[in-house]
């Protein structure tokens, strides 16, 4: 059992940081709390079943593409549906709901309700301190590990990131020093949505593709930032682990857990706002000062 947590906490974690820190870097950055991301998250994983296993193509210039197509996707979405609605958040809100759903229906659509399954493209597992891991799975632990240390290299090691890090601290101050605001709003959409894609992407293989597939990821995703702080990196990528280890907890030592995992998830986003309302590393924005 503790094998079993282990390995299930680190994959879901794994995941619930790349999804999270995405949604952070969005909301720090263009103010916007985008309900679609983890639609870019189904997305890409369609995307990845069509390259791969209708057309074809190589698992890696598949997984390439799918990530690709998706950033390409949500640059458009966000230049012709967001960008117009900035200065009105609850007009963004519910167009990115919108913009969700519109997503679901059309997988529907094309692809049927039925759950969709991508062949293992490795097979066997690798032993690490006596704990045993499928290929597959290993994947996505060096994957999303990958991009947590290119993300944190990003933000703290180039000029991009300090664009980032500044805007998010102060948007007028940064328009004020000549900083691009809406270039650098755009590549953070871009960055997320990659991370969002790449998500999809890794675990397609491991688990089943369906239309409904952004919806438990997204609900836990909002709890995690929360928990963390939103607009908070760091808080995003701590409470990934305390969410993600949780829910193992819960699905391996609890009877009929599977089904709670979602309530503990989010009972313990409510405990930890009781005692700490902006959250574990809640970012103090400047109209809140």
């Amino acid at each position: 059992m503790i094998q079993d947590i282990l390995v299930s906490g680190l994959i879901s974690s794994s995941v619930y940081a790349l999804l999270a820190i995405g949604f952070s870097l969005i909301f720090g950055v263009a103010r916007i709390v985008n309900i679609a991301h983890t639609a870019f998250y189904m997305l890409g994983a369609y995307l990845f079943y069509s390259l791969l296993v209708q057309l074809g193509i190589n698992f890696a210039i598949a997984g390439l593409l799918a990530v690709a197509g998706v950033t390409a996707l949500s640059l458009a979405c966000y230049k012709l549906i967001i960008e117009p609605l900035r200065e009105h958040e609850s007009a963004v809100l519910i167009s990115t709901i919108a913009l969700a759903i519109l997503f679901q229906e059309l997988m529907l659509l094309f692809y049927g309700g039925h759950y969709l399954g991508i062949p293992s493209t490795m097979d066997g597992a690798v032993s690490i301190a006596g704990v045993s891991i499928a290929y597959q799975r290993f994947v996505i632990l060096v994957v999303a590990f990958v991009m947590l240390a290119a993300t944190w290299y990003l933000l703290n090691h180039t000029r991009l990131g300090l664009a980032i890090r500044a805007t998010a601290n102060d948007l007028e101050v940064a328009n004020l020093m000549g900083m691009n605001v809406h270039h650098v709003a755009l590549a953070t959409v871009a960055f997320s949505a990659a991370l969002a894609a790449i998500a999809g992407v890794v675990v397609a293989p491991v688990f089943v593709v369906d239309p409904y597939m952004w919806l438990g990821p997204l609900v836990t995703m909002l709890a995690i930032v929360v928990l963390g702080g939103l607009g908070s990196v760091k808080g995003s990528v701590i409470g990934a682990f305390i969410i993600g280890f949780v829910e193992a907890i819960t699905v391996f030592a609890v009877p009929s857990g599977a089904f709670l995992k979602g309530a503990v998830a989010l009972s313990i986003m409510v405990a930890v706002l009781l005692l700490r309302p902006q959250g574990l590393y809640g970012v103090v924005f400047e109209e809140e000062r």
